[in-house]
């Protein structure tokens, strides 16, 4: 992999939550592994039961994720028009991952096509995973 000081760009995911930021990316460093960097407010702000978290960070070899409590003034809205893609070595490496991401939702999808080129899946958090074969 290389080293994101040697990339002019370099892409990531980012995602806004409503005051569990903290605890969805400690979640998503369960399924993927990585690093995980965390900036905390350092005031209390109105509307939040906790310090929100204005800048969060997990890099792993998969994927990397910054994400933020702070939405924008309309507040946080859950669309079907935006994605995560993870390309999964193969079936069985999709399948556990699969697990992973369903951990702790009430409804789950139930085990996928195995040989479908995409799998999508939303996770406890709302968020909407396309894993990919091929």
């Amino acid at each position: 992999m290389t080293s994101p000081s040697a990339l002019k760009y370099m892409s990531a995911v980012f995602i806004t939550f409503s005051g569990n930021c903290q605890q969805a990316l400690k979640f998503y460093q369960s399924c993927f592994g990585g690093l995980l960097q965390l900036d905390v407010f350092e005031q209390a702000l109105p509307g939040y039961a906790q310090m929100p978290l204005v800048s969060g960070c997990l890099r792993s070899a998969k994927v990397v994720i910054r994400a933020s409590d702070l939405v924008h003034h309309e507040g946080r809205i859950i669309g079907n028009y935006m994605a995560i893609y993870i390309h999964c070595d193969d079936e069985a490496d999709r399948f556990a991952l699969i697990k992973k991401l369903e951990l702790g939702k009430k409804n789950r999808s139930g085990k996928p096509n195995a040989t479908a080129k995409l799998v999508e899946i939303i996770d406890v958090f709302g968020v909407r995973w396309v894993l990919g074969l091929g």
